[in-house]
């Protein structure tokens, strides 16, 4: 069993920044494949990036989707069991609540049905 908490969101003005935590408790994030995603009022729960992890923090393999590419990264602590998604260049179109995910068998990570256990999402509102 894994528990998901997120924490991190708030409200920015476009242009800010932001850095989510995605803090996992049960096993080592490292055997499994965590996913960001967000969700906006009246849309589809949509995939932000994704990270792969080859049994060691040297070898992740990371995707992005192309609207937050060149903006957002994906990272990881080993040592605190913590995935982050730092947001850089905000933008209104950003807003949504963001989740994180988990899942031991991780093919492409970037459909919900791919996970097995999901944070309670963090509020991220930017202002234009």
């Amino acid at each position: 069993q894994v528990q998901l908490v997120e924490s991190g969101g708030g409200l920015v003005q476009a242009g800010g920044s932001l850095r989510l935590s995605c803090a996992a408790s049960g096993r080592t994030f490292s055997t499994y494949g965590m996913g960001w995603f967000r969700q906006a009022p009246g849309k589809e729960r949509e995939v932000v990036g994704v990270v792969r992890w080859s049994g060691s923090w040297s070898g992740p393999r990371i995707y992005y989707s192309d609207s937050v590419k060149g903006r957002f990264t994906i990272s990881g602590d080993t040592a605190k069991n913590t995935v982050y998604l730092q947001m850089n260049s905000l933008k209104p179109e950003d807003t949504a609540v963001y989740y994180c995910a988990a899942g031991s068998h991780v093919n492409s990570g970037t459909t919900t049905d791919e996970y097995d256990y999901w944070g309670q999402g963090t509020q991220v509102t930017v202002s234009s």
